[in-house]
């Protein structure tokens, strides 16, 4: 009998029906793949060499061809190792680890920028610059002098915005290992 021990008469490796399973976990994982936006795609722990499989599905117009490039895309998945997958599962999970941390740094971000925007701007970017002193001092200053301009002339919020981006890349440059809750 084939797959079996030949001592103990156990199966040997997951059942058919699992690896079944499995395959269909991977192909509902392709069909994400190919439906995300570019940007959020971009974001995702996914090799380079996958990159080519998921533009090609998106390209393709006809159903019935489309579901065989997904197809043909979930092959490739199953190739990866299960690390790799679950990662991969775990930031497509919009509850999930990845997702959570995102969302609290997006947090600490707008929090930094409050509080620079706020009525202590001035001990706030010096708790900034304390916190981040590869930070550029000059070019914080200015955000927030124009963002409170903007918003004292009710002018669109370009340095608002302009500011978010520098903070978060500043929260986005320090490890998540190092980060602590106490900035913001």
């Amino acid at each position: 009998m084939r797959g079996r021990d030949e001592e103990s008469g156990e199966y040997l490796g997951p059942s058919r029906s699992a690896q079944r399973r499995e395959a269909l976990d991977v192909l509902e994982l392709a069909k994400q793949l190919v439906e995300l936006d570019p940007g959020r795609l971009a974001k995702l722990p996914l090799g380079e060499h996958l990159l080519p499989f998921i533009a090609q599905a998106r390209r393709i117009g006809s159903h019935i061809a489309r579901k065989r490039e997904t197809a043909f895309l979930a092959k490739q998945l199953r190739r990866e190792d299960e690390e790799a997958l679950d990662e991969l599962r775990d930031a497509l999970d919009a509850g999930g680890e990845a997702a959570r941390l995102d969302t609290a740094l997006l947090h600490r971000a707008e929090g930094w920028r409050e509080r620079l925007l706020g009525e202590d701007g001035a001990p706030a970017l010096s708790a900034l610059l304390d916190e981040f002193p590869g930070a550029d001092s000059q070019r914080l200053r200015q955000l927030v002098r124009n963002a409170l301009a903007e918003r004292k002339a009710g002018k669109p919020p370009r340095a608002f915005r302009e500011l978010y981006r520098e903070i978060r890349a500043l929260l986005d440059a320090v490890p998540p290992s190092d980060e602590t809750g106490e900035g913001a």
